[in-house]
């Protein structure tokens, strides 16, 4: 990943910052973030691809889709991920994301987590 994460002191828990060279890097490196609220994303082996889609009118509402698709997709398949990949096209009002995220299967012993995130805010969101 070519981007770079951070957490910092949020009014519901915890925030999230991905950083890149361009918009998609950012949000691939904000849920490598994301990942690493629940555990250490150098422990999550990138055994599996989950293909995700989302579309919003805007950067930031697409940033929070974003994350809740990982989210989503963490809870169902009962996944962590380590390591994403994204592409995003579009202009204001008709923005597309396609993406994968690579991870395997939570072992709660290895993994340790220590959250389940609900889901993203738009508190303090900005792109």
């Amino acid at each position: 990943m070519a981007g770079s994460w951070e957490h910092f002191a949020h009014d519901s828990d915890i925030g999230v910052r991905g950083r890149g060279a361009t918009v998609a890097e950012a949000f691939a490196a904000a849920g490598v973030a994301l990942t690493a609220v629940i555990t250490g994303p150098d422990g999550v082996a990138p055994r599996e691809v989950v293909a995700l889609a989302c579309e919003a009118r805007a950067l930031d509402l697409l940033l929070v889709e974003w994350l809740d698709a990982i989210i989503f997709e963490m809870a169902t398949r009962g996944l962590l991920f380590s390591d994403y990949s994204v592409t995003i096209d579009g202009s204001e009002g008709a923005w597309v994301l396609r993406g994968e995220a690579r991870g395997e299967a939570i072992d709660v012993d290895r993994h340790a987590p220590t959250v389940e995130v609900k889901g993203a805010t738009f508190t303090g969101l900005r792109v």
